[in-house]
């Protein structure tokens, strides 16, 4: 039977039915076997083009302990239309906006960091400790950064305004997000984990370790992980609600802020990123991003080692590898013992017990977990975390003989900005085309952020003479000083920042300045002149003159360029970051 359709005189149609005889049937068994060809026919069709592009996880599999690499984006992508894909096509409706944010001078108290968003923790630590142990704060330099305990530095102070007081400004150093190994360890190292166990012909993993039988190394190298990204974009939008509302000063000036940060790819991604989370997007016309070269020859106080020849001296800029090497072989000597029961194969050593520890960390801001950090107890990880401080103390800061040389740079560079006056000599890591220029440096303003390094912070830490950082000093490498004052972890973790905090109090004529180091207010006491305080607060004008002081006894041609020698070990120390004086 079938259906037609009938013309009617008006243009209308209406059904007409007809009926068609079959030309013929089909048997049951026929209508089943087309039904399987057809599944045949699709199933071919679908592994011949499975075998023409194999998934590199099916028909590729790493073995294990061997470098896996994802790449992406794809070099040429084919889909690829800009005209189609605008990145503004307008419509954007409503746009009014409202007043800027002020939390230190508004709130009663300020938000508290922990730093750990997207991480998870080893779960197995709970079952070692009585106490809350929090592995994420106990990783020296590669912890992701964290609001300190309140009196942490000794000044026991809050972040926000004194009372009666009233922020003026805000000079903001910080560091970049987290990030993949660098290269060049001179001790651990955590691809050199990786190449150790393909070497070995055969070996077997249990217990613990069993997850090595499949283990890859994951780990990219010098750029930003994802964390990193968004621990840059956090810190920018922190710092916007606790410091918007001097953005004001801009617009009654009729300028914007200039922001520092340096050529390196994690540099650069950090700073644009903080500007994001600080401005929002677009970013055009809020700001302009100065990127300083960060390259060997080049004067970059951001990047001052790249000038300082001594700091390249194995003997002088990196003294701290020896403690480091000897701290090891105390506290992890029974977790070696541990790790060696469950593999054959591989004759694990104390340095692979320490690259398990580097890996737990690395891993965790890389992919969020890492099953290294299973391995080891509180107490290893607070010995892993002293082990850091041991190498930056002797590497970066107080005990390193050319710490102070490559932080006078900045602090020349703030005293500037403080006093509103141009750098009178150039005779360290500054700029001269970049520092005499008022578009590039520019003087009077009351917001300034820059993007460095830890060993930056570090360097300059030292330089401005923070002593209560320095009161354990030299530090030891067989124990650890109770209640030690100098932590990696609270100075220079993944995004840290040091607040240079201006102020405007009811109770003194004279402007102050107080130093905040991740939220911890720093005592200004081994800076002379600066008056024991309740709030960390010291005058402008005194700060500055000690500072001008510091810079005039700062022999930057000496430290960093000098032909002087320093013997190893406990054979000579400094807690001042400075060399040896002329002879």
């Amino acid at each position: 039977m079938s259906t037609k359709y009938a013309k009617l005189p008006a243009g209308d149609y209406e059904l007409e039915t007809a009926t068609i005889a079959p030309r013929g049937t089909f048997s049951s068994w026929r209508i089943v076997l087309a039904y399987a060809a057809g599944l045949f026919s699709a199933f071919a069709l679908r592994l011949a083009y499975f075998l023409s592009h194999p998934p590199p996880e099916l028909f590729t599999p790493f073995p294990p302990g061997s470098t896996e690499v994802h790449r992406y984006p794809p070099p040429s992508p084919s889909n690829v239309f800009p005209s189609l894909f605008p990145s503004d096509v307008g419509h954007a409706g409503p746009t009014p906006t409202g007043a800027e944010p002020a939390l230190v001078a508004t709130a009663p108290s300020l938000p508290i960091h922990s730093g750990a968003a997207h991480l998870l923790a080893p779960q197995t630590l709970a079952n070692h400790s009585e106490r809350p142990f929090d592995v994420f704060q106990h990783w020296g330099n590669l912890s992701p950064w964290f609001s300190v305990p309140r009196s942490a530095f000794g000044v026991d102070s809050p972040p926000e305004a004194p009372e009666g007081c009233r922020v003026t400004g805000l000079h903001l150093l910080h560091r970049h997000g987290a990030r993949y190994p660098t290269s060049g360890d001179s001790y651990g190292g955590p691809a050199n984990f990786s190449f150790r166990l393909p070497q070995s012909q055969s070996w077997k993993a249990r217990g613990q370790l069993d997850f090595l039988n499949d283990w890859t190394y994951k780990l990219g190298e010098e750029i930003l992980t994802p964390f990193g990204r968004q621990q840059l974009y956090d810190l920018g939008v922190s710092m916007r609600m606790k410091y918007g509302f001097l953005l004001y000063n801009f617009t009654e000036s009729n300028t914007i802020p200039v922001f520092r940060t340096e050529s390196q790819d994690r540099m650069l991604s950090s700073a644009l990123n903080f500007a994001l989370g600080f401005f929002g997007h677009p970013l055009d016309g809020k700001y302009q991003q100065l990127i300083t070269i960060e390259e060997h020859g080049f004067n970059n106080t951001l990047a001052p080692s790249k000038t300082c020849t001594n700091s390249h001296d194995h003997a002088k800029g990196d003294r701290g590898t020896p403690y480091v090497r000897q701290w090891a072989e105390i506290y992890l000597r029974d977790a070696l013992v541990r790790l060696r029961a469950q593999i054959t194969g591989v004759d694990l050593v104390i340095e692979d017990a320490y690259i398990m520890q580097q890996l737990c960390a690395y891993e965790t801001v890389a992919l969020g977990y890492s099953q290294f950090c299973e391995l080891f107890t509180p107490a290893e990880w607070a010995g892993f975390d002293y082990s850091v401080d041991l190498h930056f103390w002797y590497s970066s800061a107080f005990g390193s003989p050319v710490a102070r040389g490559l932080g006078i740079g900045y602090v020349q560079e703030l005293v500037a900005r403080l006093s509103h006056t141009p750098i009178a000599t150039h005779n360290s890591s500054t700029n001269a085309t970049l520092a005499d220029d008022p578009r590039t440096f520019p003087l009077g303003q009351s917001l300034y952020v820059d993007a460095t390094h830890e060993v930056v912070v570090l360097n300059v830490l030292t330089a401005l003479n923070l002593t209560s950082f320095a009161k354990d000093g030299p530090l030891p490498a067989t124990h650890i000083p109770h209640n030690r004052a100098f932590r990696t972890a609270h100075l220079a973790p993944f995004a840290t920042n040091v607040q240079f905090q201006l102020l405007s109090c009811d109770s003194t004529p004279d402007p102050q300045i107080r130093v905040i180091v991740n939220d911890g207010v720093v005592p200004l006491t081994g800076i002379r002149g600066c008056p024991e305080s309740a709030d960390g607060a010291c005058p402008v004008s005194v700060f500055i003159d000690a500072m001008r002081e510091i810079i005039g006894e700062t022999d930057w041609a000496w430290a960093c360029l000098g032909d002087w020698e320093v013997p190893p070990g406990t054979a000579w120390n400094t807690t001042r970051g400075a060399p040896p004086e002329r002879s």
